[in-house]
């Protein structure tokens, strides 16, 4: 969330940042909520100063007490009219998105990102017809496609087998990776959290409809979309010093999306399903920090890679297609020689302080300074489009699917081959 007091100061640049993100910013509104919001706060002050003033030398008698009483219906009636300006301002701040940083490119869509540079083996497409992953998948006996539907409908997800063997591989090689060698603090968290938690990360109001909620009487909580909801707040409301920052948190959670908006798109397959397993990275740091954290973010993402060699390339998100909280996102894309294209397989984003706004997450510096702290997150990897991937570029024309080494020590095979075999 933003200080009303940075965007009005802001003025025009503000409208003109945020038209890169194609949101209408009405400055005038915004101004004449923030005068409301002040307006009723001051009368508050003032009115409860006469009360305490009353209280010290008031009219004695029925007379005083009289007049005691309509001062506090005053009092509660200012306060009243208080906290409807202040809900009406924080409601309306709530909509805005995050201002895109000048370096981020314009652009409204994944078509106008710039790629910044490739990684892992050399791409070669269209000298062999490699089968798309879905298919692989269930000729190998990974898969039940047709009981996932049965269970749960369209965009569920049945591994089996070696299938399942395999995401659980993928999972485990992710969270040592990041918990051994990046130095990330592991968490289990709850997949189900309230409203309040929901918004701190920016995920309310803006999406609610992409969201599962459940109700149990007037108990409310949200599944999450993501880790990084629970993990981003497990410091909300504290001030956190030097010494704390930056932290590095982690988590392989369920992830549920309704992919409301997405029909007819990625129907087949890992890529786009409303139950689907992620590992995510979580970092909070001084806002002056956020900018090198994102690198290094980045950097573990493409680790992540490497070491699966897979071929991806990294691109910087334009200003029309990050998410909701972020100023500038990176995306890793991989490979997918079954669809001849890059995809999506992590957005690495950093927020700067529009979460810790929201969420009361602060800094302390070692003057005494306080401020809203930095966050950042991003997807080191999703499960399913890691298997995917392992799926699609370790296809084989005899078939089979080759691992990389170092998912051997996870899966206990290399070689995944018909027949439910193994080798």
């Amino acid at each position: 969330m933003h200080d009303v007091r940075e965007l009005i100061a802001l003025g025009p640049e503000a409208v003109r940042r945020l038209a890169r993100r194609d949101h209408p910013l009405d400055l005038d509104a915004l101004e004449a909520a923030a005068r409301r919001r002040t307006a009723a706060e001051e009368r508050v002050s003032r009115l409860r100063a006469e009360l305490k003033a009353a209280a010290r030398g008031g009219a004695p008698g029925e007379e005083g007490r009289a007049a005691a009483r309509a001062l506090r219906d005053r009092v509660q009636e200012a306060e009243a009219e208080a906290r409807t300006a202040s809900a009406e301002l924080t409601g309306a701040l709530r909509t805005i998105p995050n201002l895109p940083l000048d370096e981020v490119p314009d652009g409204r869509s994944e078509k106008e990102a710039v790629e910044v540079r490739r990684g892992g083996p050399p791409v070669v497409a269209g000298e062999v017809a490699v089968p798309h992953h879905a298919e692989t998948g269930e000729r190998l006996g990974l898969f039940d496609t047709a009981r996932a539907a049965r269970l749960s409908g369209s965009r569920f997800h049945l591994g089996r087998g070696r299938g399942a063997r395999l995401e659980r591989a993928v999972g485990d090689f992710l969270l040592d990776l990041h918990v051994e060698r990046h130095g990330y603090t592991e968490y289990s968290v709850p997949f189900l959290v309230n409203r309040e938690t929901m918004t701190g990360t920016g995920q309310l109001p803006k999406f609610e409809e992409d969201l599962f909620a459940t109700r149990v009487g007037d108990r409310e909580l949200f599944l999450i979309p993501t880790a990084e909801v629970p993990l981003t707040n497990l410091v909300a409301g504290e001030t956190l010093t030097d010494a704390e920052l930056p932290l590095a948190l982690t988590a392989r959670t369920p992830c549920f999306r309704s992919e409301a908006g997405s029909h007819g798109r990625d129907t087949r397959g890992l890529l786009r399903l409303h139950q689907f397993e992620k590992v995510e990275l979580v970092r909070v740091c001084a806002a002056a920090d956020a900018a090198a954290q994102l690198e290094l973010m980045v950097g573990h993402v493409e680790e992540c890679l490497r070491q699966l060699e897979l071929s991806y390339r990294v691109v910087l998100l334009p200003a029309g297609d990050m998410g909701f909280s972020a100023r500038m996102t990176y995306d890793v894309e991989v490979w997918l020689p079954g669809g001849g294209a890059f995809r999506e397989i992590s957005s690495v984003s950093d927020c700067g302080t529009f979460q810790a706004r929201r969420a009361g997450i602060r800094h302390r510096d070692a003057a005494g300074r306080k401020g809203p702290a930095a966050t950042l997150n991003g997807s080191a990897l999703p499960v399913g489009r890691t298997v995917a991937a392992l799926l699609e570029q370790g296809w084989r024309p005899d078939g089979s699917v080759v691992l990389p080494d170092a998912l051997v020590p996870y899966t206990g095979f290399r070689t995944l081959l018909p027949g439910g075999r193994t080798a």
